[in-house]
């Protein structure tokens, strides 16, 4: 290897991991933020949340690729271009496209890396965050009885206490308002001190009143009639209460694998097989049940009381055999024949319904399979795209690079979630998935053609004057008398 590839690559793999790390934290961080609420306040415990995270991380790698890969590759080639590295290259024989091939290289095999996560470890990790995910928000909140409040969280108990010492488990003033043999049986307990523990096997939370009283008070029948008022005092009341269902219990995996995100690309394709098999077969049925729905429509029977005969007639409803009825008959039969009407509408809307369904759910399959492509090959596309933008504005840093990596992977991830929509609605094909791609490369070829052939004066001149009106715009904005930032440019413009 050459020192100039060496260069590049120690250029570029630096940003591209950093990069690559804050992606996936700001992924993830979005995550948590989503639902939060869903494992604040549950007691879980720290393995589990980290065993969430882990697996919500490794389903974040095929998107944080992309962005890695964008703002690198502008980075470095900004820096190469803003440190004159790149007039030096081209000095000493070497072009532009040479200096990319190390880069290059790295790209190719981060979009092999991308489709394989997006194949094989994404599903698989994707089953296991949703298992644990669906587990967490199925969670009751644990129990945190405080002083002054109302805990209703233990089914058909309320709990008030009026201090709790310092340890936790020793209480005083207890209120236990017992519903659980429903609401017509009154049942309130109260004692001036008590303990709170939990069971050796966590099924069970064990409350040891001491001095206390139990009220009760039972209405029975229709009319409420009320049973005499006992009150019973107690010197030592020890109370259970089932709490199994706060605890943390996982479930089977195998309740979720059918899902189609859980499936790689030969599990979807079979997958689309089966369903579109089964969707033709229900349009056969469906066109079998209307056929023998319209031709019961074209008979109908014709009352025996109005028309005379004693058996029962199949009335033709044509002009011959409809003037024979009688007008009372008339308005049975196309009161009949209107009621047949709308069923067979109500059978063609539910139809309706149902294959919209089914497209949707089979688009849904097509979406994920091309998916698992568009994103690696994003890789490429946003690196055609990155490297030459970055070796005509000529700036490193993090902040032209940052900026224009934003701006270039929003637009592309907006087009793609806008033709994913319209593949979801079968507005468009299953090629939609593809449109974000084909706007893309275009624009990644066009600048990379520019900056090779040494034609990329005009749009290199062109962002200068941007971003001098920018600066411009933002000296204008400070206060009157502020010439610190006038003053510096000026020594700027002497050096």
């Amino acid at each position: 290897m050459k020192k100039l590839d060496r260069l590049v690559l120690r250029s570029f793999l630096g940003p591209l991991l950093l990069t690559f790390a804050i992606a996936v934290f700001v992924l993830l961080m979005q995550f948590v933020w989503k639902y939060v609420d869903d494992m604040v306040g549950k007691g879980l415990p720290f393995g589990v949340i980290a065993e969430l995270l882990f697996y919500a991380s490794a389903t974040f790698v095929p998107m944080a690729l992309p962005i890695a890969v964008l703002f690198a590759s502008i980075m470095t080639m900004g820096n190469f271009g803003e440190k004159y590295e790149l007039v030096a290259m081209k000095a000493g024989g070497v072009s532009l496209t040479r200096a990319m091939i190390p880069m290059a290289c790295v790209v190719v095999l981060l979009t092999g890396v991308a489709f394989y996560f997006a194949n094989n470890v994404m599903p698989a990790a994707t089953l296991k965050y949703r298992t644990i995910l669906y587990d967490v928000t199925r969670k009751k909140p644990a129990i945190n009885i405080k002083p002054g409040e109302f805990y209703d969280e233990i089914d058909g108990y309320v709990i008030h206490i009026d201090k709790k010492h310092i340890d936790g488990t020793t209480l005083e003033d207890v209120t236990i308002y017992d519903h659980s043999r429903g609401p017509n049986d009154i049942n309130v307990v109260k004692a001036s001190t008590g303990t709170m523990q939990t069971s050796a096997d966590e099924r069970y939370m064990v409350f040891t009143l001491n001095d206390g009283c139990i009220y009760n008070e039972e209405t029975v029948g229709e009319k409420q009639l009320t049973r005499p008022f006992t009150r019973v005092y107690f010197d030592k009341q020890v109370m259970a209460f089932d709490i199994s269902s706060f605890a943390f219990d996982k479930s089977d995996e195998s309740f979720f694998e059918g899902n189609y995100r859980m499936m790689n690309t030969t599990q979807l394709k079979e997958h689309i097989v089966a369903l579109d098999a089964a969707r033709t077969q229900r349009i056969k049925e469906y066109e079998q049940s209307l056929g023998d729905h319209l031709r019961t429509m074209h008979r109908t029977q014709a009352p025996t009381a109005i028309n005379g005969p004693t058996d029962s007639l199949l009335w033709h409803v044509d002009g011959t055999s409809f003037a024979q009825l009688k007008e009372r008959g008339r308005r049975q039969v196309l009161a009949r024949a209107l009621n047949d009407a709308r069923q067979c509408r109500e059978l063609v809307s539910v139809q309706q319904q149902i294959r919209e369904s089914d497209n949707e759910y089979i688009n849904r399959h097509y979406i994920e399979y091309h998916r698992k492509f568009t994103l690696s090959i994003a890789c490429l596309i946003l690196f055609l795209v990155g490297a030459p933008f970055g070796s005509i504005v000529r700036r490193g840093g993090l902040g032209l690079p940052l900026v224009a990596s934003v701006a270039f992977f929003v637009s592309y991830y907006v087009i793609g979630m806008i033709a994913e929509k319209a593949v979801r609605g079968s507005v468009l094909g299953p090629i939609g998935m593809w449109i974000s791609s084909f706007v893309m490369l275009p624009i990644g070829i066009f600048l990379t053609l520019q900056a090779t052939t040494d034609r990329n004066q005009i749009l290199s001149e062109w962002v200068t004057r941007i971003r001098d009106r920018f600066q411009r715009w933002k000296a204008s904005r400070q206060p009157y008398g502020d010439t610190s930032s006038t003053t510096s440019n000026d020594e700027q413009t002497l050096s």
